[in-house]
């Protein structure tokens, strides 16, 4: 009975060890991802296509309950192809599109917000003259007057 537990308890452990000790750490699926967006970016291809192809292959390596952020990813490209300056020396001018400008992107969401609101007044205020209106109109009888008659 004993055997039987403690042979259970190696499987299990064997079971739960095993797949980490042979997936590829996070160095190199970086690596490897850093290497997929900078030969895409050279190749021509545009920003949107390398990265998904990157973070995607990133993803993919992690595997596991937690996924890597899209930010997280970025990250280990950029450091990735700072620390392998040599290797990736074709690759630093494409590095400004995976951090965007966080800045603008505040702006812009300020200025929509600024529209929407002023649109919102907008309908407020013709609301409330359309109200108005329409109390001035129940005032006024429906009678004709005419003017000519005495």
């Amino acid at each position: 009975m004993q055997k039987s537990k403690h042979k259970k308890l190696i499987i299990l452990t064997l079971g739960i060890f095993t797949p980490l000790a042979f997936t590829p750490s996070k160095v190199n699926a970086s690596s490897f991802a850093a290497e997929i967006f900078c030969t895409m970016r050279d190749g021509g291809n545009d920003h949107e296509s390398s990265w998904d192809a990157a973070y995607s292959y990133i993803k993919k390596q992690k595997g596991g309950f937690f996924k890597v952020s899209p930010k997280n990813a970025a990250a280990q490209i950029t450091e990735t192809v700072i620390r392998e300056r040599e290797k990736f020396k074709y690759c630093v001018q494409y590095l400004d599109n995976l951090h965007p400008n966080r800045k603008l992107i505040r702006d812009l969401k300020k200025e929509e917000e600024r529209i929407e609101q002023e649109e919102k007044e907008k309908k407020e205020r013709r609301q409330k003259l359309e109200r108005e209106l329409e109390e001035t109109n129940e005032d006024y009888s429906e009678e004709v007057i005419d003017r000519y008659s005495y």
